[in-house]
């Protein structure tokens, strides 16, 4: 059986080369805390390999449906929670508007 789609051990040699990585991160939260980080778990294996293969692992994603955009859709709530899971430093940027700090991303 043959996939049409490309793996992790598709991707060669990416030591020091920037990734973009999707992730659904759309956790649930109270009261300002992850109620169920079954999601970041799942991305954890992925976001691991990477970084362990000395990719600069750039992750994109999104918090809620939003009809209005308010600060508790901000997926900057994220960061801490997911480092945690990881257990690797998570460095959250805001690319809306702020062009030169993800141009830094290293």
């Amino acid at each position: 059986m043959t996939r049409s789609f490309k793996t992790l051990d598709d991707m060669g040699d990416i030591a020091g080369k920037r990734v973009l990585v999707r992730e659904d991160l759309n956790v649930p939260m109270a009261d300002g805390a992850v109620t169920d980080d079954t999601r970041f778990r799942a991305a954890v294996q992925t976001v691991a390999e990477l970084s362990d293969r000395g990719a600069i692992v750039l992750i994109l994603a999104h918090f809620g449906r939003p009809k209005v955009p308010g600060p508790e859709f901000s997926t900057a709530q994220l960061a801490k929670p997911f480092e945690a899971v990881l257990g690797r430093p998570v460095r959250y940027v805001d690319w809306e508007g702020d062009a030169a700090n993800v141009a830094t991303l290293q």
